[in-house]
């Protein structure tokens, strides 16, 4: 290689490669279907990106997607979901840095606190992958009853979950929001934080090289009231999960929600770094019942 030709190698300047961000629906990366976009800003105003700004179609495909992947999903065993779980903190481990720049741009954090926070977030996810297989123990078993019954109760997932993710939590409180959800069998249609969409984004781009199946989980980016109303009045979604509204958008979330009787977890200040107990756990799940006969053993009439 001659003196001149090494030194333009040195000297030649790479061309730029902006990430594209993309919604995560049905365990594919569509763009909106609105084609809209609209810019994401670090907390000093300087831009990082356009992130996709979902339309009420694209809610309504991401709760086709969720229904369609319920039957499976909460088919699958409680161990077998804890497997996926952990899988996912796997993924995220192995991706830590591209996380703690996103927050540390999303929330004006410094590189150290932000390393807190993606650190929690991981540390979160095994945490719940931990109690897939537990919950059932905490909150069913068997009742006493006067009668020659047994008397069962079991829980069992709520089905589609709409959630709209914290504002401000734009990752830790986002997976304190998901898993929790995910964990007991239901599936969910995740709103992301609208000034701070991107760790959301990249979550979806964990969720599809991981184990969880397409449609377990679709995260759309957008102006939060806008995604959130037609989810809120579906027919087809089974509860809403408020942490990321205000308490205006969520009074009349609440309305809506009432007219196919979902259930609803209003908005509370939540410490995200706190342990955050079984509380998410268990309001996203349905208690059956179920009574048997315990039949009689010989002559002397003893039961079993």
């Amino acid at each position: 290689m001659s003196e001149k030709s090494e030194k333009v190698e040195k000297t030649a300047e790479r061309l730029s490669v902006f990430k594209t961000y993309k919604l995560y629906v049905g365990g594919k990366f569509p763009r909106s279907e609105s084609g809209r976009v609209y810019e994401v800003t670090d907390f000093k105003g300087k831009w990082l990106a356009n992130a996709p700004q979902a339309s009420r179609k694209d809610a309504r495909d991401a709760v086709v997607a969720a229904r369609k992947a319920f039957g499976a999903w909460s088919g699958t065993t409680a161990y077998n979901r804890g497997q996926i779980l952990y899988r996912i903190a796997e993924m995220l481990e192995g991706r830590r840095d591209q996380f703690v720049r996103e927050v540390a741009d999303a929330e004006g954090l410094s590189k150290a606190k932000a390393a807190a926070v993606v650190d929690a977030a991981i540390d979160r996810w095994v945490w719940y992958a931990g109690w897939t297989d537990k919950i059932a123990q905490v909150v069913g078993g068997g009742n006493p009853v006067a009668g020659p019954y047994f008397n069962l109760s079991t829980p069992e997932p709520t089905g589609v979950v709409a959630v709209l993710a914290p504002q401000e939590s734009s990752f830790l409180g986002l997976v304190s929001v998901i898993a929790p959800v995910i964990a007991t069998g239901n599936t969910a249609v995740v709103v992301a934080s609208e000034k701070a969409p991107l760790p959301a984004l990249s979550l979806g781009e964990v969720l599809a090289t991981s184990d969880l199946p397409g449609g377990v989980v679709n995260v759309l980016s957008g102006r939060t009231a806008e995604i959130a109303a037609p989810l809120a009045a579906h027919q087809d979604v089974n509860a809403i999960d408020l942490a990321g509204a205000d308490d205006v958008l969520a009074k009349e979330l609440e309305i809506a929600a009432a007219d196919n009787l979902k259930r609803v977890l209003r908005p509370q200040p939540v410490d995200y770094f706190a342990t955050p107990g079984i509380e998410r756990l268990t309001v996203f799940l349905e208690t059956k019942t179920v009574w048997h006969p315990t039949g009689s053993l010989g002559a002397s009439g003893s039961s079993y």
